[in-house]
């Protein structure tokens, strides 16, 4: 059985992008690489083993084209409301709180919020299926 392990970004600004996942949801830096051309920076939390792999191309200065292929990456937290709140308070701007309810009954409680290079992270309430 294969085991997810990780999920790689580009980001323009390693500092900036180490700096918002540390403070939005408590990665820290399990491993960096450097190598001639890029740099690979492994960020994860107590919560799983599954890393985000941050890759920094030396010399970039233009920000990524995310295209219409990126969907998102997402988290789940036990208070929705209060992480929401949390990062409301710390400037990150989160997007409105959402209650999906397609069949009238809430399957999920969510939120959207966007790291600096743009790319987009869902938080969701833990529960049902998301655990």
């Amino acid at each position: 059985m294969a085991k997810a392990i990780h999920s790689m970004i580009r980001v323009l600004d390693e500092q900036r992008s180490v700096r918002f996942y540390e403070q939005a949801f408590g990665l820290e830096v399990a491993d960096r690489l450097e190598f001639e051309t890029f740099t690979l920076v492994y960020l994860r939390n107590a919560e799983a083993d599954f890393e985000l792999e941050l890759t920094v191309n030396n010399g970039r200065t233009e920000p990524y084209d995310l295209g219409d292929g990126y969907g998102h990456i997402a988290f789940v937290v036990d208070d929705v409301d209060a992480e929401h709140g949390r990062l409301t308070a710390a400037g990150l701007s989160p997007r409105k709180l959402v209650d999906f309810a397609p069949g009238g009954e809430v399957i999920a409680r969510f939120f959207f919020i966007a790291d600096p290079d743009g790319y987009q992270i869902e938080v969701l309430k833990r529960g049902g299926r998301y655990r």
